[in-house]
C-alpha cells in the first residue's frame, strides 16, 4: 500500500484501507516483524557489555535489564503505533517535524552505514576466524558481508523473517542453555531486581537500561511492519503483543548474559576486553570450564546474534534509506523504488557492504569513527524525543494518541536517552580536546 508525503490518508480513509490479507481478521504468529526488530538490535557488543556488568556487579543491575526491556517497549510500540494509525512512514512522520529532521537523519544513515557495515562484518567474522583459523579474520568478514548482501538481495521478507527465527533460536538456545549450565543463584537474583546503582557502576546502569538492544533498527520497525502486510490499525493490537513478546525473549537473552557474567566470568576472576574481543575471551574461560563443545556451542550463539544483525540491518535500515532518497526525489512512500527489491533500497545494500571493505585496508580513519560516535549518540534520543511529538496532536487520529501516562513514561525514555546520549558525545570527541 502505498502512502504520500505531501497527502497522507485521511483517518477514515486509512481505516478503510483493505490490508494483504484481503480482510481476514488479524490473528498473531510467534515469528514476526517484532522478533525481527529484537534480534537485530541485540548484538555483540550488547552481549560484552552484559556480559561486563555481571562479571563486575553480580546481579546487581538486573533491574536495569529489566528497565531497558520496557524502554524498548515503550519506543517500539510508538513506532509502530503511528505507522499503523496514520498509513505514514517513520521517515515521513520526522519530516512532517521540520527539516531539521532531514539534515539529521540524511548524513547520519549514510556515515553509520559506512561505519557499521565493516563493525557488523568483522562481528560476525571473530567467531569463525576462531574457530575456522584458515583464512584471516578480515577474509572471514568480507565472507559475512557477502553472504549477507546475497541473502537481503535475492530474498524477499517471508524469508529474511523465516532465517532470522532460525537464528534466534540458535542465540537462545545456546545462550540460555549456557546460563542454565552455569546454575544461577536464584535469590541474588531476586534482590538484583531492587533498583540501586553500585559504586561505579552508573554507566553500566545506563548502558544496561538504554543501549542493550537500541539501534537505528528500532526506527525500522513499521517498515517491518508494512513488509509483513500489516498496514491498518486492525493489526494494533497484534503489533503491541508481537513488540511484546520479542522484546521479552530479549530480556531473557540478556539476562542469561548476566548471569553467565556473574556465575562463570565472576568465578573464574578474568577480565574480559572491551569490544567483540571480549566474548572471545569468554570462549577460552568455557573451554576450561566446560569443554570445548560448551565453548564451542557458545561461538555458535555469538555468530548468531552477530550474523542476525547484519541481516536486519542490510534489510531494515536499507528500507528506511530507500524511503528517505525516494522522498527527496518526490516519489510517495510505498514507491516500487522504495521497497525490497526496488533500486534505492539496493543502492544502501551495496553501500553497507562494499565501500566499508575499504575499512579492513586502511584501517579506521579518526574522523569518521568521531562522526560515527557523534550523530551515533544522538539517534536514540533523536527517536525518543520525535515520537512525542508525533504521537500527539494533529499527527495522529485522537484514539490513537498518547495518554497522559504514556507521555509520562516516553518522556522519561527521552530524558534517560537524553544523558546516555550527552553520556556518549562526550566519549566521542574526548579525542578532540586531549580527552
Amino acid at each position: 500500500m502505498a502512502t504520500t508525503g505531501g497527502t497522507p490518508p485521511t483517518p477514515t480513509e486509512h481505516e478503510d484501507r483493505i490490508d494483504d490479507d484481503g480482510g481476514a481478521p488479524a490473528k498473531w504468529k510467534l515469528v514476526g516483524p517484532g522478533l525481527v526488530v529484537a534480534a537485530t538490535g541485540v548484538g555483540a557488543a550488547d552481549m560484552v557489555a552484559t556480559l561486563v556488568a555481571g562479571s563486575r556487579f553480580g546481579y546487581g543491575l538486573l533491574w536495569a535489564v529489566v528497565l531497558g526491556v520496557v524502554l524498548k517497549i515503550i519506543l517500539v510500540e510508538g513506532v509502530g503505533r503511528f505507522t499503523l494509525a496514520t498509513g505514514r512512514t517513520i521517515f515521513e512522520g520526522w519530516r512532517s517535524l521540520g527539516r531539521w529532521t532531514t539534515w539529521y537523519f540524511g548524513p547520519y544513515i549514510m556515515i553509520w552505514g559506512f561505519v557499521y557495515g565493516a563493525t557488523a562484518m568483522s562481528s560476525a567474522a571473530l567467531p569463525l576466524a576462531a574457530v575456522f583459523p584458515v583464512l584471516p579474520l578480515w577474509a572471514w568478514a568480507i565472507t559475512m558481508g557477502l553472504l549477507g548482501f546475497v541473502m537481503v538481495w535475492f530474498g524477499k521478507y517471508a524469508t529474511f523473517e523465516k532465517i532470522t527465527a532460525v537464528l534466534v533460536g540458535l542465540m537462545f538456545v545456546t545462550v540460555v542453555g549456557l546460563a542454565v549450565i552455569a546454575l544461577p543463584n536464584i535469590p541474588a537474583m531476586f534482590t538484583g531486581l531492587l533498583p540501586r546503582i553500585p559504586d561505579g557502576g552508573v554507566l553500566y546502569t545506563l548502558a544496561l537500561a538504554g543501549g542493550v538492544g537500541g539501534t537505528i533498527t528500532l526506527a525500522a520497525y513499521g517498515y517491518w511492519l508494512r513488509e509483513k502486510g500489516w498496514y491498518t490499525p486492525k493489526w494494533m493490537r497484534v503489533m503491541r503483543i508481537d513488540n511484546s513478546m520479542a522484546y521479552v525473549m530479549t530480556g531473557i537473552f540478556v539476562v542469561a548474559m548476566l548471569i553467565v557474567g556473574a556465575e562463570v566470568v565472576r568465578s573464574a576472576g578474568v577480565s574480559i576486553s572491551a569490544g567483540d574481543e571480549g566474548l572471545l575471551d569468554l570462549y577460552g574461560v568455557l573451554k576450561d570450564e566446560y569443554g570445548d563443545v560448551v565453548g564451542t556451542g557458545f561461538l555458535v550463539g555469538f555468530w548468531a546474534a552477530s550474523f542476525s544483525s547484519i541481516l536486519g540491518v542490510w534489510n531494515g535500515v536499507s528500507l528506511m534509506f530507500a524511503d528517505f532518497w525516494g522522498n527527496m526525489r518526490g516519489k510517495e512512500s510505498g514507491h516500487p523504488d522504495t521497497r525490497v527489491g526496488g533500486k534505492y533500497f539496493r543502492f544502501y545494500v551495496l553501500w553497507l557492504t562494499f565501500p566499508p571493505m575499504i575499512l579492513f585496508a586502511l584501517g579506521q580513519p579518526i574522523g569518521l569513527i568521531l562522526a560515527y560516535g557523534v550523530l551515533g549518540s544522538l539517534f536514540m534520543p533523536f527517536l525518543a524525543v520525535t515520537l512525542l511529538g508525533l504521537l500527539n496532536g494533529k499527527r495522529i487520529p485522537a484514539r490513537w494518541a498518547n495518554k497522559p501516562s504514556t507521555n509520562i513514561a516516553l518522556g522519561i525514555t527521552a530524558l534517560l536517552f537524553l544523558v546516555l546520549g550527552g553520556q556518549q558525545l562526550v566519549k566521542a570527541v574526548a579525542p578532540l580536546v586531549g580527552g
